[in-house]
């Protein structure tokens, strides 16, 4: 005997978009779990560290400046913008810009050239809002750290280097509960941004 099957015109579908949480959250500098637990737990490795790694893979570190100069370029300000965002999404955190220049020149000059340009980049980020108790512009290494060994003008040695260099406040735990807080910030938001829930008819069709 066939059975009949009676279809009741209207069913609700739900897409989701599948996301579980934290699944934006690794990158790769954090997946390998014990890895990264055992390098910390063996002082190799800090919370810090692991966080600047992340900042370094996911924005532009260094911007580029014209020769003799610490002014910002048009170019530099839309990367320094890519890093502000970035940082105010980390208020736990503290950042290091270290200066550097190119080969000509003397070393004291290029010295005080590579602080006015980290001074630069600084009072840029404060101009975004960032709290410059959050910022540190490194005395800078002048022509010391060169990207390419000339002694001639080259563009690529005349940089700033931003990095993360530790946590606001941060006192001395066995674990970093300011570091956990991020994580779990991060895959809380990971799982609220991603699900969308709609009706549709049973026949499949849908308005465009």
């Amino acid at each position: 005997m066939k059975t009949l099957i009676l279809t009741l015109g209207l069913s609700v579908a739900v897409t989701a978009c599948t996301r579980e949480a934290g699944y934006e959250i690794d990158a790769g500098t954090f997946g390998n779990a014990t890895l990264n637990n055992s390098q910390v737990m063996n002082g190799e490795l800090t919370y810090a560290q692991i966080l600047s790694r992340r900042f370094a893979a996911e924005v532009p570190s260094q911007v580029n400046f014209a020769f003799n100069s610490s002014q910002l370029d048009a170019s530099a300000q839309r990367i320094l913008l890519q890093q502000a965002d970035w940082i105010k999404q980390f208020p736990e955190a503290r950042f290091r810009v270290y200066g550097h220049t190119d080969a000509v020149g003397s070393t004291s000059y290029n010295k005080s050239l590579g602080l006015r340009r980290a001074q630069a980049v600084v009072s840029f980020f404060a101009q975004q809002g960032i709290s410059r108790s959050r910022l540190e512009a490194v005395v800078s290494f002048g022509k010391t750290r060169p990207l390419v060994a000339t002694t001639n003008r080259d563009r690529r040695n005349r940089r700033t280097v931003t990095e993360v260099s530790g946590f606001v406040d941060r006192a001395p735990q066995t674990l970093d509960g300011k570091y956990a807080d991020v994580i779990y910030r991060e895959y809380v938001e990971s799982a609220a941004s991603g699900s969308t829930v709609e009706q549709v008819d049973a026949t499949g069709g849908g308005g465009g």
